[in-house]
């Protein structure tokens, strides 16, 4: 990974400023002020329609802000970016992605693809040694190398949602977006994924967990950003916000927290 100069700050890896979502007239989401920084790990949680997939969508530009004299989103201090660029900073894993997979693509070549940004293989795709040395290296990494010839339809909830890792880590992004990371997952499926994903931290990607659960929030993460009615109420360290009395006005019911090893669990 690139280091930050002693002297000039590295610019975040994303960063939105002063982004507003508008549907119907209607105001979904307003950023003022939100940046994901290289290294960090970083819990994006909130109630339902709080405009969480709003966000992610700012970030993978599949959503548009209004436009504005200053530029609203930047990739690591850039206006101007296209897929390719955007492929070397970040990874994608939603409910949405897994819903395309659906169909008759082998988990090999569903971690392959996304080196092409598809959904499989195209006819005309031309996968380079390196490419497919990297999916035998993902593949082996997510534990699923015995599953490699196996239709994505014929998967489990956890063994897809592992494969649409390997697809968002094939071309070794910075940072990895992740759509309610255990949803659709039993209690055994939840617990095995994180693991995982405090692996995927160890190894030097950045998370950005999008989320309505606290207890998916990894130990790693050590910032915790709050998002409710369209607008961040929160942004600061995990231990100044996963509290009671922060949760209650997040999610508007009473609320105590446990925390244990790090991990935090809302009663």
């Amino acid at each position: 990974m690139r280091q930050a100069s002693a002297s000039v700050p590295e610019a975040p890896l994303i960063e939105l400023r002063d982004a507003e979502v508008v549907r119907g007239g209607t105001t979904i989401l307003h950023v003022d002020a939100l940046a994901f920084r290289e290294h960090e790990h970083v819990a994006v949680l909130g109630p339902n329609g709080a405009g969480k997939s709003t966000l992610i969508g700012l970030i993978t530009r599949d959503v548009r802000p209004l436009a504005r004299p200053e530029p609203a989103v930047l990739l690591r201090g850039q206006e101007r970016w296209d897929l390719f660029e955007a492929r070397r900073v970040f990874g994608v894993v939603s409910d949405a992605l897994q819903e395309e997979y659906r169909r008759q693509v082998t988990v090999r070549d569903t971690v392959l693809s996304g080196h092409f940004g598809s959904v499989g293989l195209y006819r005309r795709a031309e996968v380079t040694e390196a490419m497919a040395a990297r999916a035998r290296e993902l593949l082996d990494f997510l534990e699923i190398r015995h599953l490699a010839e196996r239709r994505m339809a014929t998967l489990s909830t956890g063994e897809a949602r592992r494969a649409l890792i390997g697809r968002a880590l094939a071309h070794d992004p910075a940072l990895l977006v992740l759509d309610e990371p255990t949803h659709g997952l039993d209690p055994a499926g939840a617990h095995h994924f994180l693991a995982l994903l405090r692996r995927v931290a160890a190894a030097g990607t950045a998370l950005v967990l999008v989320t309505h659960h606290v207890s998916d929030i990894v130990p790693e993460v050590s910032r915790v950003v709050m998002l409710k009615g369209g607008r961040i109420v929160g942004d600061g360290p995990k231990e100044e916000l996963l509290t009671g009395a922060r949760l209650s006005e997040l999610y508007g019911i009473p609320a105590t927290v446990e925390e244990r090893g790090g991990w935090y669990r809302l009663w």
